[in-house]
């Protein structure tokens, strides 16, 4: 059995034509439309301005000039001291001191002693001959209430500060007075030290074996560590 054949027309345009044809007019055609569609893009957005960044300089104010300072002369040379001379005068070296003798001074004529005047040592600070120096024997009561009286506002601020505390201590080693002696620059320190003066409790203090009130000067610290 004979298969049917199938005749090509030579003449018969192939796709490959057709798209080669068309191309042309698919081309321009976006093209133009491309165009028209950023026009109206372009057309529709709202302007846009620049914004002004101008500035305008100001008069810069002239400075006088301050008057010319006429600058004083030297002071004079300090003279030199004068040379000491030797004196010539003659000096009797035959000299003698009466003997003081309770014959030419009776006991009779003597002035009487002063009144002894009682003074109040615990009023001020002073000076009191000791041989045995009092000691600190609460130190763990002490910086309890150092740290029970520290000014809340300046502990959470990380100030700290010394105070150096006068205290007056009787016989039996307690605190009879404090006042400051040396300040640490902030009142509520320094009034804080003074409420904690009071809790401290000393050894008495001798001069050789007696006991004696002292005055003691203590430094009493703050800080947040």
């Amino acid at each position: 059995m004979n298969e049917p054949t199938t005749t090509v027309d030579p003449r018969a345009e192939s796709a490959n034509d057709r798209f080669k044809s068309d191309f042309s007019s698919w081309f321009w055609g976006s093209m133009i439309a491309a165009t028209a569609l950023h026009f109206a893009l372009f057309a529709l957005l709202p302007e846009m301005e620049a914004e002004d960044v101008s500035f305008a300089m100001e008069d810069i104010p002239i400075i006088d000039i301050p008057p010319e300072v006429e600058i004083p002369p030297p002071p004079e040379a300090i003279q030199r001291p004068a040379t000491p001379v030797v004196t010539t005068a003659t000096i009797d070296e035959d000299i003698t001191i009466a003997t003081v003798t309770f014959e030419d001074n009776p006991v009779e004529n003597l002035p009487p002693p002063p009144d002894e005047v009682e003074t109040d040592i615990s009023a001020a600070p002073v000076f009191v001959v000791t041989t045995v120096k009092p000691g600190l024997i609460n130190g763990d009561e002490l910086q309890r209430a150092l740290e029970r009286e520290y000014p809340p506002l300046l502990r959470d601020a990380g100030i700290g500060g010394t105070t150096i505390v006068w205290f007056f201590i009787d016989e039996d080693g307690v605190v009879q007075n404090q006042q400051v002696h040396t300040s640490s620059n902030h009142q509520a320190l320094d009034e804080a030290a003074l409420r904690i003066a009071p809790v401290a409790r000393f050894t008495p203090a001798y001069n050789r074996d007696k006991r004696v009130a002292v005055w003691i000067e203590l430094p009493i610290t703050f800080t947040t560590r």
